[in-house]
């Protein structure tokens, strides 16, 4: 297993590439697991930590306990033979040793990659200071020295999006490739302009989060982007036709076609 995982968690980092992103439309069991790991092209998963904790009933920002996200990264990698990122929010631990040791079980449990974010709460405000979540990357770095399996690293810097200043996230976003990440999951890249400023500026790979109104993906690709996911917005998209589809069949309405769909 541990050969496995170590193929996989290499495989995945050699798939962020600048300018040719990967593309990952997240997932959060298994049946939506086989489904996006079937279409054509899609090379890698990443589970989004909102839909994960909606479909479980709870919020997110750490409403699972550490052994259900533990429970559906071993699910959803068990599912499907490509590489899993999970979405695994702070580390479900107050500090960097429990971070190692979760990140540790994370990957028996099947993953590939991670996403850790430096935010305490939810809003996005405060962050965890510089020193601690700089201190939270290099224990998941250390949890893949540990097993072998060099599990990679998605860094999600959230100062933006809670509305703080510029020079705080690039710094964090360097501060957490030193540590080990191998990408920074920088939040609040609205425009061109602030894609562009963050690749020039941050020395490493950079991903970012879409939807309708942000950049679009082939611009994000010439701008040099290395992933692209799309968090919630998948869930909400999934659960949209879920409802219209209620609604027209409740209407006593035509068959959509998809009802015939084979998974």
């Amino acid at each position: 297993m541990t050969n496995t995982n170590a193929a996989k968690a290499e495989l995945l980092r050699s798939l962020h590439v600048p300018g040719d992103p990967l593309i990952v439309t997240n997932v959060w069991d298994a049946v939506t697991a086989r489904i996006v790991a079937g279409a054509p092209g899609v090379k890698a998963l990443a589970t989004a930590s909102h839909a994960v904790s909606f479909a479980h009933g709870v919020e997110d920002g750490e409403g699972l306990s550490v052994e259900q996200a533990l429970s559906v990264a071993e699910l959803i990698s068990g599912a499907v033979d490509i590489p899993v990122s999970v979405d695994f929010e702070k580390g479900y631990s107050p500090d960097a040793a429990g971070v190692q040791r979760n990140v540790e079980a994370l990957i028996a449990a099947g993953a590939a990659g991670i996403n850790i974010e430096d935010s305490i709460g939810q809003p996005k405000v405060p962050n965890f200071s510089i020193e601690d979540a700089t201190a939270r990357v290099a224990a998941a770095h250390a949890a893949g020295v540990s097993t072998g399996v060099p599990i990679a690293i998605n860094a999600r810097v959230d100062v933006l999006a809670g509305g703080g200043e510029w020079d705080d996230a690039v710094a964090r976003a360097n501060s957490y490739l030193e540590a080990g990440a191998d990408s920074i999951f920088f939040l609040g890249l609205g425009t061109e302009e602030l894609v562009a400023r963050a690749i020039d500026e941050v020395n490493g790979k950079i991903s970012v989060i879409a939807h309708p109104g942000a950049v679009p993906l082939r611009k994000l690709a010439e701008l040099g982007v290395s992933r692209v996911s799309f968090g919630p917005f998948v869930l909400g998209l999934t659960l949209a036709h879920l409802q219209a589809t209620a609604t027209q069949l409740t209407a006593l309405g035509d068959y959509p076609e998809e009802l015939g769909f084979k998974y």
